[in-house]
């Protein structure tokens, strides 16, 4: 005898051996001998063979018309072999038997199994919707297959056009499109991306980079809905200053000015003024609301997204001929010392004589010239007094950064500015640390720290950024927070920093301009009127925004100073270059700030320069791979540079924090731990 027995949802047939109880002993066609128990024995016969019945019983139930057969069913349950003998006019025999299990069982939409050999047919509105779907999934695998075609040979498919971001950076992976795109670019082994690329639904890798950044952070687009400018009192008295600025030729966003007078005492005035938005723009006004949704100017080579509309910055910028509204810091200075003998808060206009650009002055200012007197140059005298007050706060700062523990700042670091024009782009390098920055950088630590122990005597909260050892006990990585209570910044060697100077440009500046301009209106009352009072919750949480949106920008501008140092490489039909062992092995290219990973590189010591040859780079992943070629003699200047990019701190040389963020300078970021090896998170002007 044999059988026809139904195995874990699949059919199967065999020649029973042995019975024994509720059981059979059932040896397959294959030779194989298993147990099977009576229950799941669908039919008993004994001709055909059982590899014969099986292979009839297939032929009949692909001949089986399903449609005439659930109509034959009815709408009652029923047994597989009644339902045979109306279907086949007679009954069944085992191999048609067979035949109509497997049809049965083949056709869950048209009938539904309710037991061991027996099936209900399908309501009717259910198998119509059903069939409606299968054939929707049949012309969706037409259409496809279409776009998968048209993919391959090169062409993006219309339908797939408007989708290309989506597709991208945030695809519904059970769209046709997205299995289109997939399918493709996996049998032309390669990405998603490139093929995006190959097909030219992005232009360029550097539409790419922007693309994903701009999906993300800035979804409804990177313009400005209209708004109103906002405009400062009428009645702000006027400054009897003649003020100047020291940026970039590109920078548009001026947010930083100087004034120096000579007293009638000798002492010398220096006013430090910072354009005061916050005069206009009220706490969640629709101005203050965007500002909020950006939390940050990003800045790229070649570019940026400002935080602030164009007419907004415009009205506030401390543009050269006009009178600016500005919360001006005075100090009064002794010569002799250069020790700060008072200081002054207040809001007010101030005439904006000039707008000196680093383009015209870097090559006339210079130690030796301030030094000399020699050469002639706009603010002359003013620079030089300001020169030897920067000095003097710089030794101050190192005096504290001693005591806090830590080593002195190196002044031999070098800062790469990038101009892009027309897709061709210029990095030019220059040393940190020249007399203009650490002009700039000086007295904005001086200006942020003043202003920070001003919000903290006033019993007024601000957001501050402090630096001291973190987890880990005394030789713990030092770690940068923000708070909202002062608390010292141990890397700048300073009691307390709260970002104030660039309320243009940064939501943190301009809620401590709020602030800070509650502290001088308002007196010992200032706790009371000020915006933002103790343990705001709003306060909280802009600083965690804060963070999180400028952690954020600061990794696409580096992503993007990266591509532009390839396409560096490529405008420059580079094939040798030189770098600097920064450890282990990492490299930096000596000509531009691009940091590598050479796996396998020989040990060679830290700082020490080599020679590399080319073999190729990629602008999509933004990756480059080179050979050592030879090792040259280890670099002093370097080595000594490296000492300060290992420790990893918030400090760095005080350009970094203030300065170098209106002039293009770059971090070099280790690029397997992403970990910026310089110094405070800096917010470059690029060139525009």
């Amino acid at each position: 005898m044999n059988v026809f027995f139904e195995e874990s949802g699949d059919f199967k047939v065999g020649t029973v051996l042995s019975q024994a109880g509720e059981a059979y002993q059932v040896e397959m066609p294959s030779g194989k001998r298993t147990k099977v128990k009576t229950r799941d024995v669908l039919l008993q016969f004994e001709k055909p063979d059982p590899a014969t019945l099986l292979e009839q019983a297939k032929a009949i139930a692909a001949d089986v018309d399903l449609e005439f057969l659930w109509e034959v069913a009815g709408d009652e349950e029923f047994g597989f072999a009644e339902l045979g003998a109306e279907y086949f006019g007679h009954a069944p025999l085992p191999a048609e038997a067979a035949g109509l299990v497997l049809a049965l069982h083949g056709s869950p939409i048209y009938f539904y199994k309710k037991g061991r050999g027996r099936y209900k047919g399908a309501p009717e509105q259910s198998l119509r919707a059903a069939l409606a779907g299968i054939e929707k999934k049949k012309q969706q695998a037409i259409v496809q297959a279409s776009y998968v075609e048209e993919l391959k040979a090169g062409r993006l498919p219309e339908a797939l056009q408007p989708l290309v971001q989506q597709l991208l950076f945030k695809p519904d992976k059970n769209s046709i499109e997205y299995k289109a795109l997939d399918t493709a670019a996996t049998e032309l082994q390669t990405t998603q991306p490139r093929l995006m690329l190959a097909t030219k639904g992005i232009a360029s890798a550097k539409e790419l980079h922007m693309g994903r950044f701009l999906f993300e952070h800035f979804p409804r687009g990177a313009g400005f809905p209209p708004v109103e400018v906002p405009a400062a009192p009428a009645d702000l008295p006027l400054a009897k200053v003649a003020a100047f600025s020291i940026d970039d030729v590109t920078t548009t966003e001026i947010d930083d000015a100087f004034s120096v007078e000579t007293l009638d005492d000798g002492t010398v005035r220096v006013g430090i003024h910072i354009a005061a938005p916050g005069l206009g723009i009220r706490p969640d006004d629709a101005i203050d609301k965007i500002a909020r949704a950006r939390m940050s100017t990003v800045y790229m080579p070649g570019d940026k997204i400002t935080m602030l509309p164009d007419e907004v910055v415009n009205a506030f910028t401390l543009a050269e001929g006009k009178d600016c509204p500005a919360l001006s810091l005075y100090a009064v200075l002794d010569p002799s010392t250069w020790t700060v003998l008072s200081t002054t808060t207040r809001a007010e206009r101030v005439p904006m004589k000039s707008n000196l650009r680093h383009n015209d002055l870097d090559e006339l200012v210079n130690e030796e010239t301030l030094a000399s007197g020699e050469g002639e140059y706009p603010h002359k005298t003013e620079l030089g007094l300001l020169w030897q007050w920067a000095l003097q706060l710089e030794a101050g700062r190192m005096k504290k950064r001693e005591a806090f523990g830590l080593k002195p700042e190196q002044a031999n670091r070098v800062d790469f500015n990038f101009y892009v024009e027309d897709d061709v782009v210029t990095i030019v390098r220059r040393k940190r640390g020249a007399p203009l920055d650490k002009i700039v950088a000086e007295l904005m630590i001086f200006a942020n720290s003043t202003w920070g122990k001003l919000l903290h005597d006033s019993g007024v909260p601000g957001i501050y950024r402090s630096q001291g050892p973190g987890a880990g006990g005394w030789n713990a990585k030092i770690q940068v927070r923000m708070v909202t209570h002062a608390a010292p910044h141990q890397g700048l060697g300073v009691d307390q920093y709260a970002w104030s100077t660039s309320p243009l440009r940064r939501y943190t500046d301009l809620v401590n301009q709020w602030q800070i301009l509650a502290c001088a209106s308002n007196g010992v009352t200032a706790p009371l009127v000020a915006p933002f009072k103790h343990r705001d919750a709003t306060l909280f949480a802009i600083v965690s925004s804060f963070d999180a949106a400028y952690g954020a920008y600061n990794d696409f501008q580096q992503n993007m100073e990266r591509y532009w140092c390839l396409r560096w490489l490529g405008q420059e039909q580079a094939k040798q270059v030189d770098a600097v062992v920064l450890k282990d092995e990492v490299l930096r290219l000596v000509d531009i700030p691009l940091v590598i990973r050479l796996p396998g590189m020989q040990q060679v010591a830290r700082g020490a320069q080599v020679r590399l040859d080319i073999v190729r780079w990629d602008e999509v992943d933004l990756s480059l791979e080179a050979r050592l070629l030879e090792v040259a003699a280890v670099a002093p200047s370097e080595e000594l540079a490296l000492e300060d990019e290992e420790e990893g701190s918030d400090s760095g040389e005080a350009a970094a924090v203030e300065g170098a963020e209106a002039e293009g300078a770059v971090t070099v970021v280790d690029p397997e731990t992403q970990t910026d090896v310089t110094a405070e998170p800096q917010a470059p002007q690029a060139a525009a």
